[in-house]
């Protein structure tokens, strides 16, 4: 069965190639996010590893490793950076490199609001993520920092863009609920000597602290929905300096 060509316009103009831009307006497909500093990046092996695994999954093949690399490197090349935000979108047969000048990570203290609201596939870093856009958005313009994704009895799992972990004073817990497992999590886990368990909404007033990671960095957790947390400069200065040990992987 034969298909017509796609016609798209932008902006009242024929698309360039409209069978490529048809292939990214697909909701199907997955990307990794990561902060590009002096040509390295913390965790390049786990993302790269993403991208293999969610490939495999969605499509039925791996990705070549090397050849996501060199797309990356052209494409900092191209924009003239070092130092940058890049994201790598797969789809399939069909890989896209997106280059952006660097995020300054703001680490103050965020306030999180909950929502009953959890990702599908919510191991996978896929695209349409219409939901947690839609309430990250509406909890900011209530004054939060960020939404905190919760099941319908109070599970807590993750955030809209970030990972959670909670302190109770003696070890580090990050919610055991369906979540993408972050490279800024992944990396810190085993350095942190952190634990993973079930958090609920209720349990929240028993922990002294909380923090927040995503690709951009680390943040404490002034408080979620109306309980402050007293929170532990001892402990987001030992979260800062495993971070801090994480070396640099060259593209």
């Amino acid at each position: 069965m034969s298909h017509a060509p796609v016609y798209i316009e932008i902006d009242g103009r024929p698309a360039a190639d409209p069978e490529l831009i048809a292939t990214l307006q697909s909701a199907y497909g997955h990307f990794t996010a990561m902060q590009v500093r002096h040509g390295g990046v913390r965790g390049l092996g786990l993302h790269l590893d993403r991208l293999d695994g969610a490939s495999r999954e969605l499509f039925g093949t791996g990705v070549d490793k090397d050849h996501v690399r060199a797309l990356m490197r052209q494409a900092l090349r191209a924009a003239g950076r070092a130092e940058a935000a890049v994201r790598v979108y797969m789809y399939e047969g069909t890989a896209m490199v997106t280059v952006r000048e660097p995020f300054a990570f703001d680490d103050a203290p965020q306030a999180l609001k909950s929502v009953p609201y959890q990702r599908p596939a919510a191991h996978l870093k896929h695209l349409g993520g219409f939901g947690q856009t839609y309430h990250r958005e509406a909890v900011r313009r209530e004054g939060f920092d960020e939404a905190l994704l919760t099941a319908p009895d109070g599970t807590v799992s993750e955030g809209a863009v970030t990972n959670i972990a909670f302190w109770d004073g003696a070890s580090v817990r990050w919610p055991d609920a369906p979540a993408l497992h972050g490279v800024t999590m992944a990396l810190l886990e085993p350095l942190l000597g952190s634990v993973r368990g079930p958090v609920t909404l209720a349990d929240v007033p028993s922990f002294r602290a909380a923090f927040v990671t995503n690709s951009r960095g680390i943040a404490p957790v002034s408080r979620i929905d109306e309980t402050a947390l007293p929170g532990d400069e001892r402990l987001m200065a030992r979260v800062r300096e495993a971070y801090a040990s994480v070396e640099w992987e060259t593209l």
